[in-house]
């Protein structure tokens, strides 16, 4: 049985990880430009090559993050059908449900292309 509490929390999840997943994006640009900027300065192999291994410890989490909010957001539709089959089909956490699928699917389809 849904409720209007199960969809805030599922609503809630799928932005945190939506807010993770371009922290993570925003992370691998910042370590790219410095092992690149290390490289340029001819940095001690040792410290370029730990800053490899941090750069591609945050790459992996893209996909973590990717695949995450995909179950997250089928989670969520699944429980916005549930309300919606039970006549609460207006009301601002619906809305904000809706809006947060909407959202979430224009990243996919971004991607995606």
């Amino acid at each position: 049985m849904a409720t209007l509490r199960n969809l805030k929390i599922k609503t809630s999840t799928c932005k945190r990880i939506l807010k993770e997943m371009h922290s993570y994006e925003k992370e691998v640009e910042r370590e790219a430009a410095k092992t690149a900027d290390m490289k340029e300065k001819g940095a001690d192999p040792y410290d370029l090559k730990q800053q490899e291994n941090v750069l591609a410890e945050s790459r992996m989490m893209i996909p973590d993050c990717h695949k995450r909010l995909e179950a997250a957001l089928a989670d969520l539709k699944g429980t916005l059908a549930e309300l919606e089959e039970s006549d609460q089909k207006d009301g601002p956490d619906i809305e904000t449900a809706r809006s947060t699928i909407t959202e979430v699917a224009q990243l996919f389809q971004a991607t995606d292309a």
